[in-house]
């Protein structure tokens, strides 16, 4: 069997390679990683070795997104941190039989460098922003080269796409983001309609989006909250504890309760407004939610990939901004919703809790809309063991 370097750069895209690597040492694959960006945390939750020092920065990677963000990544040192991974892999790539690129250009470059022969699962790329894909330079150059071995894309269109670009075969075989969503199963009491609130999961935009969701609550109907038709859930990580929490909270007048029953441990309430706080549970709060108010990238993709609609409130970045809500609807399609108004404004907030309760009609009573949400799911997102998939075609390729 093979020895495989998994090299990923975002949350996301290590949360795709590590799922990809757990498939791969199913079949007997000797397999490490080198995140580019970040912890790699997915990874050391799948036991899949991080090669050389990593380290977490206030951008996440994303700081491309603004010329706050370009600035704060320079004097943040993330510039030369990224040169260093890139040597690293340089280094270290010569000891193993193939690489995966998961990614955008960056691993994709750096893998082509190295010489060694590279797979690519191109999450990071879709012909639905444009209709056809613009790939930037080098990358097509890379990708038409003998070094890679194959490319798998993120939705179907993608690879219609670049089939006829590249003149070569690329496949879409489903994402394995989706597969951490699809393979759990979760038991939840719940009597009404459900809302499920993504913040994110980066800390500083964190704390701001959070301030914004429980904005929107307020401000619907009381005859909503007192007769509790709709309920909320709240994904958060544990960058955000308690503390910090009931601080951040007690600023816009709510409280932190605890020890609400077996199924919910925490809740935050203002009044008549109760969300439920649920910690590295995202799945379980994807899955137990009928519609979802998000400011997230990879959590909206997967509510889409369950066939739930997804409402989005544009926050201040540097991640969720007003030009990424926008990208992620042309990537998503029309299952995705966005209120008028600027990030911030009280009439975003108050164009948002109407649309959550004509979006909760509609998942709730028109059946042409919960068709379409399926079927956006399947063409969008694929159908589960993406990741399995994805293991089965490298396997194939280097055996």
């Amino acid at each position: 069997m093979a020895k495989i370097l998994l090299v990923s750069n975002g949350h996301g895209e290590d949360l795709s390679g590590s799922l990809i690597g757990k498939c791969l040492r199913k079949y007997g694959h000797e397999v490490c990683s080198l995140p580019l960006v970040g912890n790699g945390y997915s990874y050391s939750d799948e036991g899949i070795e991080i090669i050389g020092n990593t380290q977490e920065f206030s951008t996440g990677g994303l700081g491309y997104t603004s010329l706050k963000g370009r600035l704060t990544e320079f004097f943040q040192g993330q510039l030369l941190y990224l040169l260093r991974r890139l040597f690293k892999l340089i280094l270290v790539g010569k000891n193993y039989d193939l690489l995966v690129a998961i990614g955008d250009i960056i691993p994709i470059c750096a893998t082509w460098l190295t010489g060694n022969a590279v797979v690519s699962y191109l999450v990071a790329y879709s012909s639905h922003y444009e209709g056809k894909l613009r790939l930037p330079w080098p990358c097509k150059q890379c990708l038409s080269s003998e070094q890679f071995l194959g490319i798998y894309s993120r939705d179907q269109l993608t690879a219609d796409d670049l089939r006829f670009q590249l003149s070569r075969a690329v496949d879409f075989l489903g994402n394995p983001f989706m597969d951490s969503v699809f393979n759990q199963e979760f038991s939840f009491n719940k009597e009404n309609v459900c809302l499920g609130l993504l913040p994110g999961s980066r800390r500083p935009e964190l704390d701001n989006n959070l301030l914004q969701l429980i904005r929107v609550i307020e401000l619907l109907p009381n005859k909503t909250l007192s007769n509790r038709t709709l309920s909320f859930n709240m994904a958060l990580v544990n960058a955000l504890d308690n503390k910090n929490l009931e601080t951040l909270v007690a600023t816009q007048g709510w409280q932190l309760m605890s020890n609400i029953n077996n199924d919910i441990s925490y809740q935050l309430t203002k009044g008549n407004c109760k969300i439920n706080i649920f910690r590295n549970s995202f799945a379980k709060v994807l899955q137990s939610s009928d519609l979802l108010l998000s400011m997230a990238g990879t959590a909206s993709e997967q509510a889409i990939g369950l066939a739930k609609p997804v409402i989005q409130m544009p926050g201040f970045g540097p991640q969720f901004t007003a030009s990424f809500a926008e990208a992620q609807r042309r990537l998503l399609g029309p299952t995705v919703f966005c209120a008028e108004g600027r990030p911030g404004n009280k009439k975003l907030f108050i164009n948002t809790s109407r649309l959550i309760l004509k979006v909760m009609d509609l998942s709730e009573m028109d059946v042409d809309f919960q068709n379409e949400c399926k079927f956006q799911a399947l063409s969008r997102l694929g159908e589960a063991g993406g990741a399995k998939r994805i293991a089965q075609a490298i396997t194939h390729l280097i055996e």
